[in-house]
């Protein structure tokens, strides 16, 4: 896979970009497109030194944009030292393959970009084995002969004097196999997945997955509420690999919080089929808090591409949670008020202060709360340990300690209606919002 950062020696490449504004796009304009790839670029470590945009009709079959502004291209890339060229948009091979010819130096689309990204951010085992997967489905159709010194391999026994493999059918076979062993691994790791899962349902903690834009501010949040060390940068895709930790409310419940890979516009669709073993916390979540970067001009767009990926993952209809983030970035109020009134289950904080940490927490008690069960419970002075359990796994509603037992009205989980069951006087209604 042709990336941008080979070895960390090397020096920085220089990188001239290229975008094109379809006449009937008008969701983004090409400027805001290109100016997320130019942190796309920096964040793989390169440098932007110029930019270019065509307004086309459709995208040309050939060079993608038209032949005339690719040789103009090409010249102002020529006076800069360039040493590679990103489009905007995903080429097809023979795009990639022509535009080399006109430009004479390394040619990449977005998705392209995308990938090395990620393959420098992977830390998992499973990450790496995901990247490497989205990177082999989108090499299979870009394998040329390089190799043309190598026309064809003699035949084996039986075949002597016939046309063998040729090299470039055997680095497709090569490909194939890899991504064969790849898709049998993961499938292992989804395996695994289940196993953890069918322990959390066992427990019944409801799991509320943290979906949103890259850079949104989701690993920042995640680690402000359950005290985890997950990676925040400001950067785009800081967080690769979810993490997943119990998180304790306010109102005595455990419940659990996934914090997934940030999602971006144009997500190559090959990410979205390799990173199923990961976004399946997504696809399981009882809630998906969509995180919102609200200070973003692009905040609305954003949105829509990340709603558009959750519609490819089957999840669009579930119930979600917006969450407005980086309130202590904007000079006013009401912007965030113009999108909590917009989107009417959705509530305003910020990650970096905690201001609006009661809020969110109390909407989470609220929005994943367990299935419990109502009981009258009386419980012996002397059993200081199950009046502590009782107070560690329930929600405590009224408490009597007068005469010679305590009694208590508690929510508590199914699951540890066994354990209190000869210190129960009443069971009522099961709660489950």
């Amino acid at each position: 896979m042709k990336g941008l950062v080979d070895t960390i020696n090397q020096e920085t490449e220089k990188v001239f970009m290229i975008g094109v504004q379809l006449k009937a796009d008008h969701a983004w304009s090409v400027e805001e497109s290109m100016d997320e790839l130019a942190e796309l670029v920096t964040t793989a470590g390169a440098e932007v030194v110029g930019r270019g945009s065509q307004r086309l009709d459709k995208f040309n079959a050939a060079t993608f944009i038209g032949p005339g502004k690719a040789k103009e291209f090409a010249e102002e890339c020529k006076l800069s030292k360039v040493d590679t060229v990103v489009f905007d948009e995903e080429l097809n091979p023979a795009q990639g393959r022509n535009l080399e010819k006109v430009f004479e130096c390394k040619i990449l689309d977005r998705t392209a970009l995308i990938l090395d990204i990620f393959s420098q951010r992977a830390q998992t085992r499973e990450g790496k084995l995901q990247v490497e997967l989205a990177q082999l489905n989108h090499l299979l159709p870009r394998l040329t002969r390089f190799w043309t010194h190598l026309s064809r391999q003699k035949g084996g026994i039986g075949m002597r004097g016939g046309d063998g493999e040729s090299q470039l059918e055997v680095d497709r076979r090569k490909v194939r196999e890899r991504i064969g062993k790849i898709q049998r691994d993961l499938e292992l790791v989804m395996r695994n997945r289940d196993v953890q899962r069918s322990g959390r349902k066992r427990n019944q903690w409801p799991l509320g997955s943290m979906v949103g834009y890259t850079n949104a501010g989701k690993s920042t949040l995640f680690n402000a509420v359950t005290g985890a060390a997950t990676l925040s940068e400001d950067k785009l895709f800081a967080t690769l690999d979810p993490t997943t930790r119990r998180l304790k409310l306010p109102t005595n419940q455990n419940v659990l919080l996934s914090d997934t890979v940030g999602f971006i516009r144009k997500l190559p669709h090959d990410l979205v089929d390799a990173f199923k073993a990961t976004l399946e916390e997504v696809i399981e979540a009882d809630l998906l808090l969509h995180v919102v970067d609200v200070s973003s001009p692009y905040a609305e767009e954003q949105i829509e591409a990340v709603n558009l990926v959750l519609g490819e993952l089957g999840v669009g209809e579930k119930r979600t949670l917006m969450v407005f983030n980086k309130i202590d970035r904007i000079s006013t109020s009401g912007l965030a008020k113009r999108f909590t009134d917009k989107y009417s289950n959705s509530i305003a904080v910020s990650a970096k202060t905690g201001e609006g940490f009661d809020e969110f927490m109390s909407e989470l008690g609220k929005q994943l709360r367990p299935i419990r069960q109502m009981v009258e419970i009386s419980i012996p002075h002397s059993k200081s340990n199950v009046i502590a359990r009782l107070h560690e796994v329930g929600q405590v509603i009224e408490r009597n300690y007068d005469g010679e037992e305590a009694f208590f009205k508690a929510l508590i989980p199914p699951n540890y209606l066994d354990y209190f069951d000869s210190y129960i006087m009443v069971k009522d209604k099961i709660v489950n919002p």
